[in-house]
């Protein structure tokens, strides 16, 4: 659920253990087809962060997962009939191959489609000595890519499992296509039995494959799974469409005891990219006595707008969805499945109310979802209209979260380089009654990588007065941010403290716990000397420490302080590179220290917390104990705090804090990115200011004062 930029903050150290053990205890029974929790399964290891197959993306699947996590191999032969762990017969896409053997393409034809380029059977294995593995997804990071990581046999990683409960599952995708090159992948598989190589499932697209197979793997000790491609395409043995075949599942329990299915077969989208009603497939097939496994589950590729960009709540609706559960889930990033499936289910809440809706910023209809979804404190940042009516706007700049340039009021846009570079349509160029006409704007600030939010409900909503927040907040803990006082009162002669403090006055008595956030100890101070709000310090630079001096100074105006996540965890080109004293030092003299700004979108969060928003909240709260996190998502911070795990005193590895540095240190010298210039030290200076100059009485006019200013404070000092 989106308010803003900052509007709903999650008071966690208070409130962690009431929330856990109200939570409701162990998980009750699965809905799976034996009763068991659903398997995790790591496609190529950990492949949503290292190269897929590697030594460290299997290495990192193991270190992160639980104890019966099953490791997925897509075989490809070699020339010499070698099984290896590759997700292709074809191998430029993800190794360096072209650089050790140049102009050696070739054309295949690969699934009916005539393909060039370097395949897997025209080396033999000792030639693959000096090719390394890539990473293959452009859209992931690139850097591990000079670790010289070489191709790995099919026994080599069965060699890698640390537990007589981690699973090996090969995944036989080409069968036909290395029978045209007279090598068999059925006669590999049965020389791992002479080498007491275990498999616990085997998987194909093919009837025919699975057919034959069968009777040389014991259904107790090696599970065949049909996988099921898409629904249009030919299943080559049948003759018949993967759809079609879905519908005779009694078919398919003659060769097989599962199925492995794309997500959509279980929860259809509509065009507009949202959930449709989920299909009885898991149901059908759990009563033919068919397994059922979901694919596509990657933490890094989003599915519906329903979900809101967490994939842990995409999760929760396979696993734990109220009418089924999926017996297992195959996925880039395992940690993710791992935590939902030990940790998150049985919370009380079905998939459907999993589901997130988000709306524009500081309307009726966010706030009311906040308080729903688990939010402490509600936020509003108070911006001022032209007639000097304080209402609740993510910006100073109506153009950002409002259609505004697309009223007639655009032609009021003006460029004021004191507020923000570039031109703007300000709120004090408009009065409240034009304002209150202005349609609401969902916020998407993560445009430029194309994820949006939820544009079926990009315009719902309205705006409210600070009055109608109070009114419709009544009884909450409210945070109001204040920011621009200065100029407002400089140049436009509109005195935002004295109308916050107005507004309040008018609010029944006792009805609101308050807060008060800016910037600027010149408006805390303000407020310190008028009223016995909690005033909430904004450290908006980033830092690494704070002197003794400007803590004590931060106390005489400040009960709390925000700061940045680059303030605790400093990072460069999204990786993190260490952690700063910022939080333990501010906490020393007993300042609470909340943290802003989380959000679901993968792209926001550094490499480290594995595309997971819930990876990123548990390692600010685990592993520092801040005492509340910022976020424009409550209802995944909410669920985070309520998840069962917390209560261990031996965290899971799945949920123990990420190590900020640690990926770093797995980036080779040549590919190693710079580091990042050294934090600053908030000084006494830093937070220093005079008072806010007084105003004199408002006639409103679109002309501004001469500039005098509040001094500024001064530049943080390294």
């Amino acid at each position: 659920m989106a308010l803003s930029r900052v509007l709903a903050i999650l008071i966690l150290q208070y409130s962690l253990v009431a929330l856990v053990s109200s939570s409701g205890g162990s998980r009750g029974g699965w809905k799976t087809l034996q009763g068991s929790p659903p398997l995790v399964i790591a496609r190529g290891g950990f492949s949503g962060i290292f190269p897929d197959s590697s030594s460290l993306s299997y290495g990192l699947a193991l270190d992160t997962s639980g104890p019966n996590v099953t490791l997925w191999c897509d075989v490809q032969l070699t020339k010499d009939g070698v099984g290896i762990c590759f997700p292709e017969p074809k191998l430029d896409n993800a190794t360096d191959i072209f650089i050790a053997y140049p102009r050696k393409q070739k054309d295949y034809s690969l699934n009916g489609v005539s393909t060039r380029g370097w395949f897997s059977v025209d080396y033999n294995f000792d030639q693959l000595a000096n090719v390394s593995l890539v990473q293959g997804v452009y859209s992931r990071t690139n850097k591990f890519d000079g670790n010289k990581l070489r191709i790995l046999t099919v026994e080599e990683v069965a060699k890698l499992r640390k537990s007589p409960s981690t699973g090996l599952w090969l995944n036989v995708q080409h069968d036909s296509f290395f029978k045209q090159q007279n090598l068999s992948v059925e006669n590999f598989l049965q020389t791992l039995s002479t080498k007491s190589v275990s498999i616990n499932y085997i998987s194909s697209p093919d009837v025919d494959f699975l057919r034959r197979v069968k009777s040389s793997f014991s259904p107790g000790t090696t599970n065949l799974v049909f996988r099921i491609l898409e629904q249009s395409m030919i299943e080559p043995t049948t003759n018949h469409t993967y759809g079609e075949l879905l519908k005779n599942l009694a078919f398919i329990k003659t060769f097989a005891s599962g199925i492995l299915v794309p997500k959509g077969y279980i929860w259809p989208l509509d065009s507009g990219l949202y959930l449709q009603p989920h299909t009885p497939l898991v149901t059908n097939a759990h009563k033919e006595g068919l397994q059922v496994f979901v694919s596509d589950l990657i933490n890094d590729v989003p599915f519906s707008y329903n979900f809101s960009y967490d994939p842990l709540a995409e999760l929760l609706a396979f696993t734990d969805g109220g009418d089924f559960s999926a017996d297992g889930v195959l996925s880039d990033f395992p940690v993710t499945p791992s935590a939902a499936i030990n940790c998150f289910s049985g919370l009380g809440k079905n998939a459907k109310k999993q589901v997130e809706a988000i709306y524009p910023a500081c309307t009726d209809l966010a706030y009311k979802k906040a308080k729903s979804d688990g939010a402490d404190v509600l936020d509003c940042p108070v911006q001022m209209s032209k007639d000097g009516t304080p209402f609740c706007l993510s910006s100073i700049d109506l153009s950002e979260s409002t259609t505004v340039s697309n009223t007639k009021f655009k032609n009021r846009a003006t460029t004021n380089r004191e507020l923000k570079n570039g031109s703007g349509i300000y709120t004090f160029s408009l009065t409240w009654d034009e304002i209150k006409t202005l349609t609401p704007s969902i916020l998407n600030p993560y445009k430029k990588y194309l994820l949006s939010r939820n544009p079926k409900f990009k315009n719902q909503g309205k705006l409210l007065t600070l009055s109608d927040f109070l009114i419709l907040t009544e009884g909450s803990r409210i945070l109001i941010s204040i920011e621009n006082a200065a100029y407002l009162a400089q140049k436009q002669k509109l005195s935002v403290t004295n109308a916050v403090l107005n507004a309040l006055q008018k609010a029944k008595p006792r009805s609101h716990k308050v807060m008060i956030q800016s910037t600027h100890s010149s408006v805390l101070k303000i407020f310190k000397d008028k009223s016995k709000y909690e005033r909430v310090y904004k450290i908006d630079e980033n830092i690494r420490d704070a002197t003794d001096s400007a803590i004590k100074e931060i106390k005489t105006f400040a009960d709390s302080v925000v700061i940045g996540k680059t303030s605790v965890f400093p990072e460069t080109e999204a990786f993190l590179v260490s952690s700063t004293n910022t939080v333990t030092r501010l906490k020393s003299f007993k300042i609470p220290v909340y943290v802003e700004t989380f959000s679901n979108e993968f792209v926001s969060q550094a490499w480290d917390y594995y595309s997971d928003a819930s990876i990123e909240i548990n390692s600010f709260v685990i592993g520092l104990e801040v005492n509340g996190i910022i976020t424009d998502f409550p209802k995944t911070a909410d669920r985070y705090r309520r998840n069962l795990c917390l209560k261990h005193s031996k965290k899971a590895p799945y949920m123990r804090p990420i190590e900020p540095g640690k990926l770093l240190q797995q980036i080779s010298k040549l590919y190693f990115p710079s580091l990042p210039p050294t934090l600053p030290v908030l000084t006494k200076n830093n937070v220093t200011e005079t008072p806010l100059p007084g105003i004199s009485r408002r006639v409103p006019t679109t002309k501004g004062a001469a500039a005098v200013g509040t001094v500024a404070p001064a530049s943080i000092t390294t």
